[in-house]
């Protein structure tokens, strides 16, 4: 440790706040990060079955969902998550903080998760899903079966590529008052002046990725066939 005080001399003394900020990222990545990936997954699946020609066609409820979607995503984040402020009370008790993170962090990621999983739905080789129909397969098993079965690769990729756009908004939150590594490098990186926690910070976020990119691509090598 002596070596790491030697390059980060406000090191020793911030570490315990430095902790407690990554434990505050580490939980937003985690709670709105699996919440996004339930939904994004569903609008996803939604997306790919109710377009023209998809199993459960449904133009009036493709539209809707592909139009919602296009006008989240259109919105810049730190705008979005002021709008959100009066729903994030409403929903968790607060528009600040962690807590009052999830709703923004949520609603910035399902859209773009989203998009990337009807991407990867739509590659899916339609031969399979014609030879599934005339199996007698429903809906539901044809999209478990195949759609999601056959993606899994996929799926992984993006969820990857989200997880590392996510950890970049919880920073732009912590700026705004998130709390988060974005929130200790504004009050001690530039706020204070100390420019080795501002390096420190960057170090940590390049490290989280790195592993987060390490374990989708163990997952995509095991699940290629």
């Amino acid at each position: 440790m002596s070596f790491l005080y030697k390059i980060a001399p406000h090191l020793e003394s911030l570490q315990g706040e430095l902790i407690k900020c990554m434990q505050q990222t580490f939980q937003m990545l985690f709670i709105s990060g699996t919440i996004a990936f339930v939904l994004g997954l569903i609008l996803g699946v939604l997306l790919i079955v109710t377009k023209k020609d998809g199993l459960m066609q449904n133009q009036v409820v493709y539209k809707f969902l592909d139009k919602a979607i296009d006008i989240v995503r259109s919105i810049p984040f730190i705008i979005l998550m002021v709008l959100l402020i009066p729903i994030s009370r409403a929903i968790v008790g607060t528009g600040s903080g962690v807590t009052g993170s999830y709703v923004a962090l949520i609603a910035g990621t399902v859209p773009f998760f989203a998009r990337q999983i009807e991407t990867v739905l739509s590659d899916v080789d339609y031969g399979i899903i014609e030879a599934s129909e005339a199996m007698g397969f429903g809906p539901t098993e044809i999209i478990f079966s195949v759609y999601l079965k056959e993606s899994i690769p996929g799926i992984t990729r993006v969820t990857m590529i989200t997880f590392v756009s996510l950890i970049g908004i919880t920073a732009i939150a912590g700026a705004i008052g998130a709390g988060g590594l974005g929130d200790f490098a504004i009050r001690y990186g530039h706020q204070m002046g100390y420019r080795d926690m501002i390096w420190v910070t960057v170090a940590i976020i390049l490290l989280i990725i790195t592993v987060i990119q390490w374990i989708g691509n163990t997952i995509i090598r095991k699940t290629i066939h």
